[in-house]
């Protein structure tokens, strides 16, 4: 459990929060505080650990033999948004990475996920990525979903305490329960970097994200590591709003590529070259052109929900919690056994930057 005290000194400096939302009321880290991870969430007497921050390796030889003393395991990393799944007074709740108990994910849970997981293991929490292009949240989406979402998941928690179960514990819960997974590919050690790289390059080739590298030890170390196609994917949907993101976002991806291609062997060709040009450039005309058009830049999202009341209950959450972004309902309807909600996110800054621009406007270096 956490002290009280360090909860009322965390309220007190505006890292917790308190929440009220779908019939519940809990306290919610917005930032790490002292030992406590952003996204840490306390239900009265139950305390549901924030998931904890994963470093980043960007040269693969040197970073696996300078992080990792023992055998590891190998996930495959999915482009999606991160999520608890909870039972939580006699109802499965689903949390957003921020703490948020998420409309959308709660909605849909059930399509995926066995509820007799929970109903045996009260005390269980799945930590899963969701993901496929009718998400509410971020615009990519691996090339294997083609409709829809679809969860992976990759940790089991407890409440009440922080950190895993371990790997062995985790794929028998589930096997057991038919859970649907990230793809594992295999216990490794620093040896194996020939066919490490092997696989990498092999999930570039697919368009895939990359892997998450969790050491089979009491220490748990853990690390993830980008490919080179995910990183160019980044700034190429980034690019519309590129405004909302800190230049540090677009070099670090610039590195990573760059990085990726040295380690993997792979040419600078004139083609890589010019998609890199294209990510920044065909975002910022698509922004350009869609001001012309309607005097403002936005993405367009699509999502199903069992019931139009999570549906409300996302624009609501969306609403409060969007900065810089404005959300705009533009379609709520009957789609066979699902409610279709279409909605714009407008970017404020963005839009309010070529209005200026295109007006005539002065800009100072």
């Amino acid at each position: 459990m956490i002290e009280l005290e360090l909860v009322k000194e965390a309220v007190r400096l505006r890292k917790a929060r308190s929440e009220s939302f779908l019939d519940f009321e809990y306290l919610r880290f917005s930032d790490d505080f002292k030992e406590i991870p952003r996204g840490t969430v306390l239900f009265q007497d139950t305390v549901i650990w924030g998931y904890p921050h994963i470093g980043r390796i960007f040269i693969l030889e040197k970073g696996l033999k300078e992080q990792f003393r023992n055998p590891f395991w190998v996930e495959e990393k999915i482009d999606g948004y991160n999520v608890r799944i909870l039972l939580q007074k006699d109802k499965v709740i689903a949390l957003s990475r921020g703490g948020y108990i998420c409309p959308f994910t709660t909605d849909r849970v059930d399509d995926f996920i066995n509820f007799k997981f929970f109903e045996e293991n009260p005390d269980l929490i799945l930590c899963a990525e969701v993901a496929g292009p009718e998400n509410p949240y971020i615009e990519e989406s691996p090339p294997f979903i083609k409709e829809d979402i679809r969860f992976f998941v990759f940790d089991v928690m407890r409440k009440n305490q922080a950190g895993f179960l371990s790997h062995t514990e985790k794929m028998k819960l589930i096997e057991k329960y038919n859970l649907p997974a990230v793809t594992v590919f295999g216990k490794y050690t620093t040896d194996d970097l020939k066919t490490l790289k092997e696989l990498l390059f092999q999930l570039n080739t697919e368009k895939r994200e990359g892997v998450v590298f969790k050491e089979d030890s009491p220490e748990h170390r853990r690390a993830k590591y980008i490919t080179s196609y995910a990183n160019l994917n980044d700034i190429k949907i980034t690019a519309l709003n590129m405004l909302q993101l800190p230049a540090e976002y677009y070099t670090n991806r610039i590195m990573r590529i760059v990085l990726f291609m040295e380690e993997e062997g792979i040419k600078a060709t004139q083609h890589l070259y010019s998609e890199l040009g294209k990510a920044f450039i065909e975002g910022l005309m698509t922004a350009i052109e869609q001001f012309k058009k309607e005097h403002r830049v936005y993405r367009r999202f699509s999502c199903r929900f069992k019931t139009k009341e999570n549906a409300l209950a996302l624009i609501e959450l969306l609403h409060r919690t969007s900065r810089h972004i404005q959300v705009i309902e533009k379609e709520l309807k009957k789609e066979g056994d699902y409610w279709r909600l279409t909605f714009d996110k407008v970017f404020l800054n963005m839009t309010g930057l070529l209005g200026h621009l295109l007006s005539g406007g002065l800009v100072f270096d």
